[in-house]
């Protein structure tokens, strides 16, 4: 009995330390993909920027926040859901029928698991079909005149519908990619989708350039249409030969044998019922996203929203590029390692019990060890960034974005991305741990702090008439509010598992401290008119690297 009990905790154990290891190579696959992608885009960008007005990349800009808001609203909840709950479904069914002799549940649990994930995301298809129309419908009844008289405005808004229907049609391909963490598959089909859509674009805007022809924002739909396309060909041309050699379906289909755990033989109620209190929480997160976007649209003049963008989108580069992905594999890796410390506290119920705390001292280690990688690089960019941004924006995007509201914007931005990033790993980590209780508690929350970034922004930009550089402050604060409520969610939960989770240790070392002190005043001193301070900063930056 005792050999048996040691087997199957090493067997837990190599089972805990393989999740880490693909996690980990999830996360880097991830990084690469978002990395190339974004440096191709941004490459794209700067080219684009010599024949694009401010206006017009705010028109662009309405056009995709439209897109990601029916993208986020059909799926979020559902791939939160399937990320946090990958293992319960087939458990529940296992227990369900161990008894059975028919059913061989070892055989059957994969094939079970990979079709309820395929299953889930149908939902999401047909949640964003009628999404799709009623934000496009709201969009041009309440859009401005200067955006109605864009040329081509509403066959771009009806490119733009198609290619968002046809992304979330790749979604049973994703959710499979993910449930079998197969993230080279994820990796290679939204590298080349990416790449197709930025030599659409900026071919587009070329060929109309050169013909002296107004297309308005009419390339970047027919990229974001190329984007989805090749998307969903590269994904069924790399997911059909393995799925037929598992017996595996890619459609919806019911699922063998029937239980009253599923909704209509094909949707487990667990994580329906999950999806459900994640997607009213997931509303409020949203609003809170694109807040900023919606404020700039309804109190500012399109050049204002092309400064704001353009700023944003620059700011946001290391965000997009190594935050979200890590943020993505944090979700994955520590719902399995929470989901597996909970199923130990059930079998025992005992807090010193060696298997929970093993999982939960994991998922703790590495939340530090995130966090504190993460303070590290905020502290250089928050000593760095606001001195060099408007330099770098002058030499990449050219003056006629200098003489805009964006080298401030941008400068501003800098004190914003640590807020960014430090939410984003925190709130990772609540989306795996929290209970639907706990969710629905920070659903309440997250009204509160809507409401409070509604009134700042309308203060910054009505009555302080702050522009865009205020919008920045406004999310400063609601982002802060979510730290805070975040920290104390994660500290309190692995306070009460026996865990310690201190603040003092995720900060820098006391050297980078000074360092960045020192750095952010010299950089002040001799301001940003100089190419002197770009070869200063890089050159701090590169120390500053060494003192991790």
């Amino acid at each position: 009995m005792g050999s048996q009990e040691l087997k199957t905790e090493d067997e837990q154990d190599k089972s805990a330390q393989s999740i880490l290891s693909r996690t980990t190579k999830g996360a880097t696959y991830l990084i690469l993909v978002q990395v190339g992608s974004r440096a191709l885009t941004f490459l794209v960008n700067q080219i684009l920027l010599r024949f694009l007005s401010p206006e017009l990349l705010g028109i662009s800009t309405q056009l995709e926040l439209y897109s990601t808001s029916v993208l986020f609203f059909a799926r979020e909840s559902l791939r939160v859901a399937l990320q946090r709950e990958d293992v319960e479904g087939a458990e529940a069914f296992v227990e369900e029928h161990r008894k059975r002799p028919q059913v061989n549940p070892k055989f059957k649990t994969q094939g079970r698991k990979a079709q309820e994930v395929v299953n889930l995301s149908y939902l999401a298809i047909a949640l964003g079909l009628p999404l799709a129309f009623i934000f496009a419908s709201l969009y041009i009844r309440n859009a401005d005149t200067s955006v109605i008289t864009t040329p081509y405005i509403q066959p771009s808004l009806n490119i733009y519908l198609l290619a968002t229907i046809l992304e979330l049609c790749s979604e049973p391909c994703f959710a499979l990619a993910q449930q079998q963490m197969l993230y080279g598959v994820r990796a290679s089909a939204e590298t080349i989708a990416t790449f197709s859509r930025c030599l659409l674009t900026c071919g587009t805007v070329l060929w109309a350039t050169k013909a002296d022809f107004a297309v308005g924002a009419l390339p970047f739909a027919i990229g974001q249409l190329g984007y989805a396309v090749i998307l969903n060909i590269v994904y069924l041309t790399q997911l059909t030969p393995s799925a037929i050699d598992r017996h595996q379906s890619l459609f919806l289909k019911p699922i063998a044998p029937s239980s009253p755990s599923l909704l209509l033989d094909r949707f487990p109620l667990s994580r329906l019922n999950l999806a459900f209190n994640i997607y009213a929480q997931s509303i409020f997160k949203h609003i809170l996203t694109i807040g900023d976007s919606l404020l700039v649209a309804a109190f500012t003049s399109l050049q204002s929203q092309g400064a704001y963008t353009l700023a944003a989108n620059y700011g946001g580069l290391i965000a997009r590029m190594v935050f979200q992905p890590v943020e993505e594999s944090t979700r994955t890796l520590l719902g399995r390692l929470l989901h597996r410390s909970a199923k130990a506290t059930d079998n025992t119920h005992a807090i010193s019990n060696p298997e929970r705390r093993d999982q939960v001292d994991q998922a703790a280690d590495y939340l530090r060890l995130m966090l504190r990688f993460y303070s590290i690089i905020s502290t250089i960019i928050v000593a760095a960034g606001p001195s060099l941004a408007p330099l770098l924006l002058s030499f990449i995007a050219g003056s006629r974005w200098s003489d805009s509201e964006a080298p401030s914007v941008l400068s501003a931005y800098c004190y914003y991305i640590p807020l960014l990033a430090i939410n984003g790993i925190l709130e990772a980590f609540v989306s795996a741990a929290a209970t639907p209780a706990e969710l629905r508690v920070q659903s309440a929350w997250m009204v509160a702090f809507s409401a409070a970034f509604a009134v700042t922004g309308f203060l910054v930009l009505q009555a302080w008439d702050q522009g865009a550089q205020g919008l920045v402050f406004a999310n400063a604060v609601n982002m802060s509010c979510r730290i805070i409520w975040s920290w104390q969610f994660t500290a309190g939960h692995l306070r009460d598992r026996g865990v310690a989770f201190r603040a003092w240790d995720v900060v820098p070392n006391f050297p980078v401290i000074i360092l960045a002190i020192g750095t952010s005043w010299y950089l002040s001193s001799i301001g940003h008119h100089s190419y002197e301070s770009i070869a200063i900063g890089a050159a701090i930056t590169g120390f500053s690297v060494l003192l991790m």
